[in-house]
């Protein structure tokens, strides 16, 4: 493989570790004036949307394996499930402890993940004659999600 070092591309494109240590380096400094400022606000904005990504990934997730231990009845399966769901839900609460704010986007990635949950579960398992409601049949709220076992109810 072939590196060249192109002098029409940036610091950022050509090496990304280096622009970051760089553009700490300036922070710390208060160099402003010769920051890639561009660059900065993109990664910045990216570390956000990286977050929201990782509870809509972790709480689609955690639906898929909730459903299944709730209307799938095979007790095989129910200790993997349920380590999943711990897994996840504690992913869950950790990204909110560093992130509160997040709590705010709840309800709109609870939607989108149980459409994509639910999908997913019909599609492995209503062709074995499961029945599977198309409507989350508990609460929903953040406290609730993270800490009952709805199949104990």
């Amino acid at each position: 493989m072939t590196i060249t070092n192109d002098s029409k591309t940036t610091l950022y494109e050509r090496d990304f570790y280096q622009w970051i240590q760089e553009t700490t380096e300036k922070l710390k400094m208060k160099d402003f004036d010769n920051m890639d400022l561009e660059n900065l606000i993109e990664e910045i904005e990216s570390l956000g949307k990286s977050d929201k990504k990782e509870i809509r990934s972790r709480l689609t997730i955690l639906l898929e394996h909730l459903l299944k231990r709730v209307y799938v009845d095979m007790p095989q399966e129910f200790n993997g499930w349920e380590r999943t769901i711990r897994n996840q839900r504690t992913g869950i609460e950790l990204a909110m402890i560093d992130s509160p704010s997040l709590k705010t986007m709840w309800d709109g990635a609870f939607d989108i993940a149980f459409r994509l949950a639910l999908r997913e579960v019909k599609k492995e398992y209503a062709k074995q004659g499961y029945q599977i409601p198309d409507t989350w049949q508990f609460e929903r709220d953040i406290d609730t999600m993270l800490n009952i076992d709805f199949w104990e109810q």
